[in-house]
């Protein structure tokens, strides 16, 4: 799995983690090891830009997903996944910081960028949470990555509490 994680922000965040989870969640979802992926994390003013240029949306938001070649997770039919690229997640610590801090199970910014991570790997392979079913699916997929992931690492507690916006 070929993943950039790129921190354009100006705030310190453990890009190490941003990188891991993003590798399980794609392992979990059974993405060709050989596909790519692109994080990147932006100040405020950037990620307001395009939040607005993209979405037609004011003021910052957490998390935007880019994708590319629209890999969706294989069928339990399929041998092997389809190869390619997988698209741009983009973040905002500076959201995450105050999601995180907001939310009724606080938790540091970089647990919500863990967290908004996954949300985003799960928008490029075509989830979304407009409709409450789609809304249910994802969000319970997207804890299920994120409790795995931590427990794997011997991180105690639960994920936090879906807070994204997105």
């Amino acid at each position: 799995m070929s993943i950039d994680v790129n921190n354009e922000s100006g705030r310190r965040l453990d890009e190490e983690a941003v990188l891991d989870i993003a590798r399980y969640a794609l392992a979990r979802m059974r993405i060709h090891p050989l596909s790519e992926l692109s994080v990147i994390a932006v100040d405020a003013a950037t990620m307001e830009q395009l939040h607005k240029q993209w979405m037609e949306l004011p003021g910052p938001t957490d998390v935007m997903s880019f994708p590319m070649d629209e890999l969706r997770p294989p069928s339990r039919d399929e041998e092997e996944p389809p190869q390619g690229l997988l698209g741009d997640i983009v973040l905002c610590p500076e959201v995450a910081e105050k999601q995180g801090a907001d939310a009724p199970t606080e938790h540091s910014m970089d647990e919500e960028l863990q967290l908004l991570t996954v949300h985003g790997v799960l928008h490029l392979l075509g989830y979304d949470h407009e409709e409450p079913g789609e809304r249910a699916e994802m969000f319970g997929l997207q804890s299920a990555i994120v409790d795995g992931w931590r427990a794997e690492r011997g991180l105690s507690g639960p994920s936090p509490a879906p807070t994204t916006t997105s």
